[in-house]
């Protein structure tokens, strides 16, 4: 069976516009979340989210081109970008058939959604942006990033929920793995601070306010935990064949040897125990991994009472009396929850983790709660060597990634 190793890491998000600031700003605890600067979030209840500070679409693409990227696209462009850059890679024509994209998000263009029915319904437009389609479309993003680097091999959107980049990596993992690709782009992108999301998410009662100091508003695990904050941005990396990446010389980050994916079939928002355990198992299993052996779990820890109440007892079920000797933590704490790109956002800390031997925290962790008593590296990094590690993704709607990646030997 064909090995697959990482040898590209791309991020552009809150809490940095390339892989090293932003790991860099994830083992300092420093969090991205501010009051919202997109628009005046003043008519909100929630004022808070994760922006990228400082983002000018014109300092990084010609305003021709903005007219065909929505602001998710131009994300995941900039983190492919990155991707490609740092694995060096230099592709000959006849390999672009073995090259594919494979990205999730699972908003689309949600900023053109919002603009556009607000000049359609507000100001009563009788016409809207021509490009207005192609911006909005979930494969937006795969399509731009799959044009930009001459990509002709298999490619494709994945759409579920906080898990669509999770379950991207994953396919484009497989594809390797099952020889119908040599070299996969895959991760995640998501712009979803828009007036209108925010309000929408509002209704759904699980966002934090983050009166007092917004930067602590998400407290993951913490018993004083009072929901989500939203977060934009993207993760790329590149994904290759183990002897492709050596006759190259390429350097490499870790291998990704395990993935599960599982369907709760129970509840559209409430995570359940057995789902996500299943597709844990099933990332173990395909890796060859006792559960004794993992070192390091990057939750989906959302922040919220019930999910990472739930995750914790997910993690005691698959991992028994180990789960106790596990590093556990979560990096929502620092870039918000970015949707659809969290998952890779948070494969690329993991595989830093791993990389780097350094575990980034849980920030803004206060006291204990009796339903989360586990060890999730709270508040400070730690120095630890990472042999194995899983990356966590459970979705709205049930739909559960999960991936493991270990250091190359």
């Amino acid at each position: 069976m064909r090995r697959v190793v990482i040898t590209g890491v791309g991020v552009f998000a809150s809490t940095g516009k390339n892989a090293g600031d932003f790991f860099d700003t994830l083992v300092h605890a420093r969090s991205a979340i501010r009051r919202i600067r997109q628009f005046d979030p003043t008519p909100l209840t929630v004022q808070i989210a994760a922006e990228i500070p400082d983002y000018e679409p014109t300092d990084y693409f010609p305003a021709k081109r903005l007219d065909l990227l929505d602001r998710f696209s131009q994300f995941g462009l900039l983190a492919a970008t990155e991707a490609m850059e740092s694995s060096g890679v230099q592709l000959r024509d006849e390999e672009r058939p073995r090259f594919g994209v494979v990205a999730g998000s699972g908003m689309g263009g949600a900023s053109t959604f919002d603009t556009g029915y607000f000049n359609l319904y507000a100001k009563q437009a009788t016409r809207l942006h021509p490009f207005t389609i192609p911006k909005i479309m979930h494969n937006a993003a795969t399509s731009q990033i799959c044009m930009e680097f001459g990509a002709q091999g298999p490619s494709l959107t994945t759409a579920t929920a906080c898990s669509s980049s999770g379950h991207a990596i994953g396919e484009a993992f497989h594809m390797i793995k099952f020889d119908m690709a040599d070299l996969m782009l895959a991760g995640g992108s998501e712009a979803p601070i828009t007036f209108g999301m925010i309000r929408s998410w509002e209704s759904v009662r699980v966002l934090a306010i983050g009166n007092g100091d917004p930067s602590r508003a998400c407290r993951p695990f913490s018993a004083d935990r009072e929901g989500l904050v939203m977060g934009e941005g993207a993760a790329m990396i590149l994904l290759e064949e183990l002897e492709h990446a050596k006759q190259r010389g390429a350097r490499i980050y870790a291998e990704i040897s395990g993935y599960g994916l599982s369907s709760d079939a129970s509840h559209i928002t409430q995570l359940s125990i057995d789902g996500p355990a299943r597709a844990v198992r099933m990332a173990l299993a395909e890796a060859q991994v006792n559960p004794a052996e993992v070192d390091y779990i990057n939750a989906h820890g959302t922040g919220t009472r019930l999910n990472d109440a739930t995750e914790t007892q997910v993690i005691k079920e698959v991992f028994g009396d180990h789960a106790r000797r596990l590093a556990i933590s979560s990096t929502k704490s620092m870039h918000g929850h970015t949707m659809g790109a969290t998952g890779a956002i948070e494969m690329v800390a993991t595989i830093q983790a791993v990389d780097r031997g350094v575990i980034p925290p849980t920030a803004n962790y206060t006291q204990p709660d009796p339903e989360c008593d586990l060890d999730y590296v709270p508040n400070q990094a730690r120095e630890k060597a990472v042999r194995v590690a899983v990356s966590n993704s459970f979705a709205f709607g049930g739909l559960n990634a999960v991936l493991l990646v270990r250091r190359f030997e």
